[in-house]
């Protein structure tokens, strides 16, 4: 039975998503709660690791029970009513369950749990992830409420040159420049949306959303774009820097507290298998 979770994370007191020997990681803490629930080994996949520091409040995950797990799982989230529960609706307990585990006030807990549909691949059937990052400049000031999840920077930045060089960075593209390099692995992505605006409280909010994100890169996106609001670069600048293809001195990968996973998209259940075998060819800009 594969479980599909949402989740949500206070990431400044993780070394970040994925388990790592003697470190406290979200994977890690998750996989603790919920081998105390339905006992065994679980191990989850992820749609997207996150980094030490960075924060979710939609990540998406799923585990695969094995029968043992799944018969104490219905077990356990069965309670004496007068109709039957469904084995969805115990699925639906699991999260509370969970987060129970964890602890009150604890700096992650699961959302939403239930069975995943047919073809459901946390990673592989995602089309696309959503991120966003904020910034207190010199306008806004410094709130200490907001110091976890919020990046400083003491230059009064211009957000509207910032939108205009962010928008011109969407599309297809090798972001190489933009992505920490890992072996093997492609840095050609989708840009989908990327702007700039200051919230109510005058805070610089980032929207930046891609079918996928290689290491660090919307850090790194977002790193140009402060370049472009001191004004030390240009949108003709990013965009030259972009389609050289080589990291350069000029874009600085900013903190990861700033930086939150607001959510993970999927096609129609029917079309979660076809996606997950798509997602797995490698990308190429042809």
């Amino acid at each position: 039975m594969r479980i599909r979770l949402d989740i949500a994370y206070d990431g400044t007191h993780f070394r970040g998503w994925a388990r790592q020997p003697g470190l406290r990681t979200v994977q890690e803490t998750l996989e603790a709660s919920l081998a105390r629930v339905v006992g065994g080994d679980p191990r989850l996949v992820v749609a997207g690791r996150t980094d030490a520091g960075v924060h979710a409040t939609g990540q998406v995950a799923h585990v695969d029970l094995d029968d043992a797990q799944r018969e104490r799982m219905l077990a356990r989230h069965a309670r004496p009513t007068a109709q039957a529960q469904t084995p969805q609706e115990r699925a639906a307990a699991l999260a509370a369950r969970m987060t129970g585990v964890v602890g009150a006030y604890a700096d992650v807990a699961v959302r939403r749990s239930g069975i995943a549909p047919a073809g459901f691949d946390a990673r592989f059937s995602a089309v696309w992830r959503r991120y966003e990052y904020r910034i207190a400049d010199a306008v806004t000031g410094y709130d200490p409420l907001e110091r976890h999840r919020t990046t400083t920077v003491r230059a009064a930045l211009d957000v509207d040159a910032m939108d205009a060089a962010a928008r011109a960075l969407t599309g297809l593209h090798d972001f190489a420049a933009y992505c920490k390099p890992r072996e093997e692995a492609t840095t050609i992505r989708t840009l989908l949306e990327f702007d700039w605006h200051r919230d109510a409280a005058g805070v610089l909010t980032a929207n930046v959303k891609a079918d996928a994100f290689c290491h660090s890169m919307v850090r790194a996106l977002v790193g140009a774009c402060v370049a472009v609001g001191e004004g030390r670069l240009d949108a003709a600048d990013v965009l030259e820097i972009r389609d050289g293809r080589e990291r350069v001195p000029e874009v600085k990968v900013l903190a990861a507290r700033g930086l939150t996973l607001t959510g993970v998209g999927y096609p129609a259940d029917d079309l979660l298998a076809q996606r997950a075998e798509q997602t797995r060819a490698r990308r190429d800009l042809g």
